[in-house]
């Protein structure tokens, strides 16, 4: 029964269109019927940042697939566009923690990656940097069928 209220939840927030790059999302309502990954991130951690560009390829170029990031730290507003900028981030911010809309845990490690299906039922949480190959492995993309 939890697992259909949290999948209930879920869908009512999703939505069905990707964002444009380097936007502020609310929620994650825009995103049903693709592939969505959330990435925890913090200006101060070293994996975190040097996963971004593996991040930002993945949502670049994968059409099925729809990146958000969370700052850890939970800075917003005109900050939060300081640090995306200083780190290169192209893909979109939640303005908050989704972790409760998904009815998870706050992650404790970072950087930490949730793995929404289509559907928006979580099935993976990937801790550590993550590459092109195991991100596009994790949303069951090709990567020779990358859309650029």
């Amino acid at each position: 029964m939890r697992y259909v209220l949290i999948l209930a939840a879920v869908l009512s927030l999703l939505g069905c269109t990707k964002h444009d790059p380097g936007t502020t999302l609310s929620s994650l309502e825009r995103l049903q019927g693709q592939w969505v990954v959330v990435n925890y991130w913090a200006q101060w951690c070293t994996p975190c940042i040097k996963e971004i560009p593996e991040l930002n390829r993945l949502d670049q170029d994968y059409t099925g697939v729809t990146v958000v990031g969370v700052n850890y730290d939970g800075t917003n507003g005109e900050e939060l566009e300081l640090q995306r900028q200083k780190l290169g981030v192209t893909f979109a911010s939640l303005e908050s923690d989704p972790a409760a809309q998904l009815g998870i845990p706050r992650p404790v490690v970072l950087p930490t990656t949730l793995i929404l299906d289509p559907t928006g039922r979580l099935v993976a949480t990937l801790i550590g940097p993550q590459t092109l190959a195991s991100l596009a492995q994790a949303t069951q993309q090709d990567l020779n069928k990358a859309s650029n």
